[in-house]
């Protein structure tokens, strides 16, 4: 076992030596490798829905909680697993969180009804949480370590990959299902933990090396576990209520208005907070971003969410098809993101980005149950546009935003954001898919989305502090 792991060390890690000017390159692959694990199965499960709602006999306002409990558990995981890196170094969150995305895809393989498969994507979901952090972590540790403080193509990188990813995922997921049932989106979480374990096993740091840590007095009064918990019921008693608002449920929102209140409370008296609100709260263009990110993917995901489930159902269409008609969607995120990735316009991508996204609800607004397969696909690939140029705009501009110490966990609550956005997403295809993915029902959500991309344009548009993020030079 020894000389093998010698062997593998020498293989894929050729050179122990990092360069002192120069990103170091094996960092790489971890970091985009673990940084996809979400959006590939948050993308996955979109043609999956359907199947398995058939095969368990639930309902589509039941089976989108395999959905929401995923996004749920990652808006919570994000920020406390972004700030346990901070704190003590990106490896052994990692390796844990990887490690974690293999046992819950071999849970969800062997899931004998919704109740286990929804525990099991929760698991998934705080597995997949720490990666993107980590990467973020690394990103900046790496750039002040060069003294490179615009590293284009890492940040591309990772956006690009994950964007990717996110798109392609319905049509992957398309073809597993159809070669081997609902149940292969979960199991191909086991080699891709693997490969994430070896990886991160031989090529991240064993200790944190940030060059500009926090004071060693904040780090030593260790971790703000109240915080973290009052963090927790905000955001689980929140999102339960919205997933589905009735009377009945009237404790859920007085739940969340106290424990928000005594979390401001905690946060803004102990000396080493879990999300520091003094430094956020005067950090009015980071909160912009959040508001953003929140926006593009609350339309992004309820597009790809319920145009997929319209699809199957409103459309009949097989999962396969469904997945393969999405194909240009990919295609022309992958295009975009690739064109753009370097140029740091974050304003013109966001301004462009909303615009196409305005225009791909108006085209929703056109579709019935006898549209074209090639219209379908039209639209995928006009609403592909913005999945390309919005989320590496945000990205982007929280970089040059945030707190260097924090990096870690201001990537976690962009990454909050970004899944706040799906579960509202999934609360409006429960809400307006009530009796099934009609054509009445995809009309109502169009109007839902083209709400949510017109207030994103609109935020941009008055956001005057985006022109000042500049590429800065070394």
């Amino acid at each position: 076992m020894a000389a093998l792991r010698d062997w593998l060390q020498h293989r894929i890690t050729p050179a122990r030596h990092r360069p002192p000017d120069r990103f170091d390159r094996r960092l790489i692959a971890p970091m985009v490798l673990g940084s996809v694990l979400n959006p590939v199965n948050s993308s996955m499960i979109a043609v999956a829905l359907v199947p398995i709602g058939r095969a368990l006999g639930a309902s589509p306002a039941e089976t989108a909680w395999l959905v929401s409990g995923l996004y749920l558990a990652t808006a919570v995981g994000q920020p406390v697993i972004g700030r346990l890196v901070d704190l003590y170094g990106p490896r052994r969150l990692y390796l844990a969180g990887t490690a974690m995305v293999g046992v819950a895809g071999l849970l969800g393989a062997l899931s004998p009804n919704l109740g286990a498969l929804v525990a099991a994507r929760v698991l998934l979901g705080l597995g997949t949480s720490a990666a993107y952090p980590a990467a973020m972590h690394l990103t900046r540790s790496e750039a002040e370590r060069t003294g490179q403080s615009s590293p284009a193509g890492v940040l591309t990188a990772l956006a690009v990959s994950a964007q990717t990813v996110a798109v392609v995922g319905p049509t992957l997921g398309g073809l597993l299902i159809g070669v081997g049932g609902w149940r292969t989106i979960f199991l191909v979480n086991v080699p891709l933990s693997l490969a994430c374990l070896v990886l991160g096993a031989l090529r991240l740091p064993k200790a944190a090396k940030p060059t500009r840590a926090e004071p060693p007095a904040s780090a030593s009064r260790g971790v703000d576990l109240l915080g973290m918990a009052l963090f927790t019921a905000l955001l689980v008693s929140l999102m339960l209520f919205l997933m589905g608002p009735r009377a009945a449920d009237w404790y859920l929102p007085v739940l969340a208005l106290v424990a928000g209140a005594a979390f401001v409370r905690r946060e803004l008296r102990v000396p080493a907070p879990f999300i520091d609100l003094r430094v956020l709260g005067g950090n009015g263009p980071m909160l912009a971003t959040f508001l953003r990110q929140f926006l593009s993917y609350t339309t992004a995901y309820a597009f790809l969410y319920g145009f997929t489930q319209w699809m199957e159902e409103g459309r009949g269409l097989h999962a396969a098809g469904a997945g393969l008609v999405l194909l240009p969607l990919s295609l022309s995120g992958l295009v975009v993101s690739g064109v753009t990735g370097r140029r740091e316009a974050v304003r013109g991508k966001l301004v462009v980005g909303s615009l196409v996204q305005i225009a791909g609800c108006l085209a929703l607004l056109t579709m019935n149950s006898t549209s074209a397969i090639w219209l379908l696909a039209g639209v995928g690939a006009l609403m592909g546009v913005p999945q390309g140029l919005n989320g590496l705009a945000n990205q982007n501009a929280l970089y040059r935003q945030a707190d260097p110490a924090r990096m870690g966990s201001a990537a976690g609550l962009l990454r909050t954001f970004t899944y706040l956005g799906a579960m509202a997403a999934s609360a409006a295809d429960a809400a307006f898919f009530t009796h099934g993915a009609d054509t009445g029902g995809l009309h109502h959500l169009a109007l839902f989305m083209l709400a949510g991309a017109v207030l994103l344009l609109a935020v941009t548009l008055i956001d005057r502090s985006l022109c000042d993020l500049t590429p800065r030079k070394a």
